[in-house]
């Protein structure tokens, strides 16, 4: 057995880290299932919305075909993000991750401007709402259905920390509030005759979209830009490699994400008259240590003899 089996088997059950293959499971089942929901969603909304010609049940219908879209986008990303590194991607594919999350920021922004000009349009020229008792039955089933979608993709993303998952599953929460806000513009409506609450409530939707929108953007630049770790993370790491008792420093600790791989790099400070090989024992135990603190994680460490003077990126 070698050292790294050896301190594998040493992991509890309940440690975070877990086979390659589970998670490339999970995170595809998760794109599966949330095109499969978006799809149902659609065509029962189509219906409910020929019914009730109501616009905020429009907006609903709207987000859930762009749903369609951004998860096709999302399965064919989180595909290409698995698969393994090749002689052309050395670091492997996860940057296919982000670059989903920037087309799905693409979708819910075009789907937010498309509604706005519909809601604004409406509440120029209102119209009332007719069979409003069936868009509300449809938007509660729609509401049930993405609430077990978001559950599920909750625990995949505990598991996975996908990128293209976390985006997913931002639209159907999102997706939630749109349907509370559509039953809500569908009761006031047909109960209390406010046509003027369709669009306006639409409206809400739409705000909501662009902040969903400009969230997703964020994550996905940052991935795509290399940007470090949290700073308690790189605290973390530090700790880590510090607690064993020959690492004398550490220092130009470097850290990124692409997908659902991470990449950590640090320089060690050791003893001048360490041998090679007692060097090496020495990183292997920081790295397994470090790897077992951050799950799906290739960590790369250079040793230093004490008191080399060398440039410093960081401390």
């Amino acid at each position: 057995m070698t050292e790294k089996d050896a301190f594998l088997s040493e992991i509890p059950a309940s440690s975070p880290l877990i086979p390659s293959e589970t998670t490339s499971r999970l995170m595809r089942m998760a794109t599966y299932a949330s095109v499969t929901v978006a799809s149902i969603l659609i065509v029962t909304k189509i219906g409910a919305w020929l019914l009730t010609d109501s616009v905020s049940l429009l907006s609903s219908l709207v987000d859930s075909i762009l749903d369609v879209g951004a998860s096709i986008v999302s399965l064919i990303a989180v595909r290409s993000a698995l698969q393994p590194a090749d002689r052309e991607h050395r670091f492997g594919h996860g940057k296919a991750e982000p670059l989903a999350g920037l087309a799905q920021a693409a979708f819910i922004a075009g789907s937010g401007v498309f509604l706005l000009f519909e809601a604004l349009d409406r509440l120029i020229h209102p119209q009332p709402v007719e069979h409003g008792l069936i868009g509300v039955g449809v938007m509660l089933f729609a509401t049930v259905m993405t609430l077990l979608l978001v559950a599920f993709q909750f625990y995949v993303i505990r598991r996975t920390d996908s990128l293209a998952v976390k985006a997913d599953s931002l639209h159907y929460r999102a997706d939630i509030l749109i349907n509370g806000t559509v039953i809500l513009s569908l009761l006031l409506s047909t109960y209390l005759g406010w046509s003027f609450a369709d669009p306006i409530l639409a409206m809400v939707i739409v705000f909501y979209l662009a902040w969903g929108s400009t969230e997703i953007l964020k994550q996905s630049i940052d991935n795509l830009m290399d940007r470090e770790f949290p700073e308690g993370d790189r605290r973390r790491i530090r700790e880590i490699a510090l607690a064993h008792p020959e690492v004398i420093d550490v220092h130009d600790i470097r850290t990124r994400s692409a997908g659902p791989s991470s990449f950590i790099q640090m320089h060690l400070e050791l003893a001048r008259d360490l041998s090679l090989l007692k060097a090496h024992e020495i990183s292997d135990a920081v790295m397994y240590e470090v790897e077992e603190a951050f799950p799906n994680t290739e960590v790369l460490i250079h040793q230093d003899p004490e008191g080399i003077e060398e440039r410093r990126d960081d401390v």
